[in-house]
């Protein structure tokens, strides 16, 4: 999966999501869209199978929090 520069595959959560064969395009983008807006999440790729089978994958950025406590 592409990442941007100065980060690794571990930075990041990935999910994806199998869209069955006969939905419609307007459904799968409106699923996708409060997705991205709702829980954070980035389109990464998608890919369409023989069969008309179509897989999405997202990512979001893991957010590391360090604690400011001293040890």
């Amino acid at each position: 999966m592409p990442v941007e520069r100065g980060r690794t595959p571990e930075d990041y959560e990935f999910q994806v999501l199998a869209v069955p064969r006969g939905t419609s395009l307007g459904s799968v983008r409106s699923a996708l869209a409060a997705e991205s807006e709702y829980g954070r999440w980035d389109l990464v790729r998608t890919r369409l199978y023989m069969g008309g089978e179509r897989r999405v994958w997202m990512r979001r950025r893991i957010i590391r929090v360090r604690s400011s406590l001293p040890r």
